[in-house]
């Protein structure tokens, strides 16, 4: 495994598979686990195709795995920032609470700008429902 970052928060890990490894430490760890766990559950079950898909978590270890959103966003506009994030709060009720270049990534296979991180986000509502 590759160490991707680590933090007072976070070690994240890259897997040869290309799975994402994270282990929540620090401050409120037990807490930002299960609200990120909490959150990428609703998000998958909601519908949302930009953000990791939770496949693995421990809560004895505070350790979930996910599938990789691609890479790290090197530069993007301040204007796209607030696009996706809004999007996010608009389409799927969920602020991210942590909105900064650090969460982005770009999927290279689709063409598309993910939305990372969920340890801080907050749930707003539910989401207004598609009209036919």
């Amino acid at each position: 495994m590759r160490e991707a970052k680590n933090t007072a928060r976070a070690i994240v890990r890259i897997g040869y598979d290309g799975k994402v490894h994270k282990q929540f430490k620090g401050h409120n760890a037990k807490e930002r686990f299960e609200n990120e766990v909490r959150v990428l559950r609703l998000l998958e079950e909601r519908g949302c195709n930009y953000v990791p898909r939770l496949l693995e978590s421990d809560s004895e270890a505070l350790t979930i795995v996910t599938t990789n959103c691609g890479s790290i966003v090197e530069h993007i506009s301040t204007s796209r920032i607030k696009e996706l994030f809004g999007e996010l709060a608009r389409d799927y009720g969920i602020r991210h609470d942590d909105p900064f270049p650090r969460n982005i990534t770009y999927r290279h296979s689709d063409g598309r700008f993910c939305i990372i991180d969920f340890e801080l986000a907050t749930i707003l509502d539910t989401p207004p429902q598609p009209t036919a």
